[in-house]
């Protein structure tokens, strides 16, 4: 049996049902519709979020930068050893 729908092609699955096609006027309201239940952030909590992005934006180029400095004066130590 198993090897009966391996040699059809197919996972032994039924066939998903086809959606119905929707005319696109149709779409953009069901697109308002949906945007209208999104509850938008206020203006405080987005400069909020904006401020603390680019805090751990700062913190993490910060971070990286001292690591290539810290592997770079390494691999600057290892080279000069085997000059």
């Amino acid at each position: 049996m198993a090897s009966e729908i391996k040699a059809k092609g197919g996972t032994g699955a039924a066939p998903a049902p086809a959606k119905p096609r929707v005319s696109p006027g149709e779409f953009v309201r069901q697109v308002r519709a949906e945007v209208a239940k999104v509850v938008w952030p206020s203006r405080g909590d987005t400069i909020r979020m904006t401020i603390m992005v680019l805090i751990m934006t700062t913190i993490l180029a910060l971070f990286f930068v001292g690591i290539d400095q810290i592997l770079g004066r390494i691999v600057k130590f290892l080279l000069s050893l085997a000059a």
